[in-house]
């Protein structure tokens, strides 16, 4: 171990955890590295006990690296908290948007996690992950017949967002009452109207956002649902946002919630769950300093008993849905240093073998990343450099004006929390295959996601023969 004191503050071991000594203390999401990460005797960033560029050297870049440690500590604290904060039952789902596949729903299930889903595919990952159907929670704003279909067939609870939705189900219920007499579970999300400091494109609490009933539809929509026997109500459900570092939103969503259940209990609806949503920002940069776990746990859980005392109400299941600060922190993508281009006085760019294809987010929400370099971890940092992707596009751009020592070719680049909607929202962008995914454990690596091939991108193309035996044009 490399001491932190005998190099140069400005350099990529001051990302390493606070409690490098004791694993485990600090939440997650207030780190920027995974909790088991280290610097070894090479001088080598090392994260679960496996040396990170020689990962690299055995299963290739760009390649996403989740440590399972980082993970299940942070379902723990959310899962602990609301056991040591919240006298009433409770449930946390992993909201699997954040990065679904089939080992992580499966070891966020096995944390005793239910799983969150947003699409027929992701209810299908996380159906063959095992996940009990009676932890998943199907989302979306425009559920398709067959998604509808399928959910119903599963046995999952869907949460209702809008009238042609409600309808829908209500048809197909009555269509299959004759084969199926139990109810289907659900939930209604609607806009409570909260504000939050985030993104534009991620604020979805606000009265104009696409999801959820508004607010002065409710008393229509639970006086429907109270008529259909075969649909059953046990919830509502309200999302404010994502990457927050306040509570007092979700503290004054609770209030909001609490008076909707009353306001469904008044239709005579046996509603006994709230589910507040998730979106506890993670840290990206030095700067960002979003609440533990444990804090918005207790203060949610604090807010949610203190509203029912006041209105003499009992004590709702509470669901909450926590995704990026999840996996976020958990995972770090590893790249490989390729060429460098100085333009004098203006900017030096370094490119990397991935980019927007692995991590669209910087191009689509203009994110901020922090990076090190992880085979020479303790360097000093005394170069300000751009990192660029390798597409053929001008805004790929990874990080700009990066601090970090000198580089070479062939160097290990590491970008730190990249665990949400990196994955989830890569593409094959000018036909790149999409990265591997290792998880990282004491004594233990395993593939979770095989990195794709040419092969791969060809697997659904058609070539008709029309096309194929048509002469081709020579000058």
């Amino acid at each position: 171990m490399v001491s932190i004191q005998s190099v140069e503050v400005n350099s990529g071991l001051q990302y390493l955890p606070k409690s490098t000594d004791s694993v485990g203390q600090s939440s997650p999401n207030q780190e920027l590295l995974p909790l088991t990460a280290k610097v070894n005797n090479l001088d080598h960033l090392e994260i679960g006990g496996w040396d990170i560029p020689a990962l690299v050297e055995k299963f290739g870049s760009p390649l996403y690296i989740i440590d399972e440690y980082t993970l299940r500590t942070a379902c723990r604290q959310y899962r602990d908290g609301l056991q040591k904060y919240y006298p009433g039952e409770s449930l946390v789902l992993y909201a699997s948007k954040a990065w679904s596949s089939l080992a992580v729903c499966a070891l966020c299930a096995s944390e005793g996690l239910g799983i969150d889903v947003v699409s027929g595919g992701e209810l299908y990952t996380a159906i063959e992950a095992g996940v009990n159907p009676d932890k998943i929670y199907f989302h979306g704003n425009n559920k398709s017949l067959a998604e509808l279909t399928f959910a119903i067939e599963t046995d999952c609870i869907i949460v209702v967002d809008n009238w042609l939705e409600l309808e829908t189900l209500a048809g197909l219920k009555k269509q299959q009452k004759d084969q199926v007499q139990n109810p289907t579970k659900i939930m209604v999300r609607f806009t409570p109207g909260i504000e939050c400091h985030t993104h534009e494109y991620i604020r979805t609490g606000h009265l104009d956002s696409k999801f959820g009933f508004d607010p002065g539809q409710l008393n229509d929509v639970f006086a429907f649902i109270s008529k259909e026997e075969l649909l059953l109500l046990i919830g509502v459900h309200a999302h404010i946002g994502s990457q927050i570092f306040e509570v007092q939103p979700h503290q004054d969503l609770v209030t909001v919630m609490v008076d909707t259940m009353t306001t469904a209990m008044s239709h005579n609806l046996p509603i006994k769950e709230i589910n507040i949503g998730g979106g506890l920002g993670i840290r990206y940069t030095e700067t960002d300093d979003p609440p533990s776990i444990e804090t918005w746990v207790h203060k949610v859980s604090t807010a949610m008993v203190d509203v029912c005392k006041a209105r003499q109400l009992p004590l709702p299941k509470l669901l909450c849905e926590p995704g990026r600060s999840i996996i976020g922190p958990a995972c770090i993508t590893a790249y490989t240093i390729g060429s460098q281009k100085e333009i004098p006085e203006i900017r030096t760019y370094i490119s990397v073998d991935g980019g927007m294809s692995d991590n669209p987010r910087p191009i689509t929400y203009q994110s901020v990343y922090r990076a090190i370099v992880a085979n020479r971890l303790s360097k000093p940092s005394t170069e300000v450099v751009t990192i660029a992707g390798k597409h053929c596009e001008s805004g790929d751009i990874l990080i700009k004006n990066a601090t970090l020592p000198v580089t070479q070719p062939g160097d290990c680049f590491v970008v730190m929390a990249t665990g949400a909607y990196n994955y989830s929202m890569a593409s094959n962008y000018n036909r790149l295959p999409r990265p591997a995914a290792v998880l990282v454990a004491e004594k233990e690596v395993n593939i979770i996601l095989q990195r794709e091939t040419y092969q791969d991108l060809l697997s659904k193309d058609t070539l008709p023969e029309r096309i194929a035996t048509l002469p081709k044009l020579t000058t």
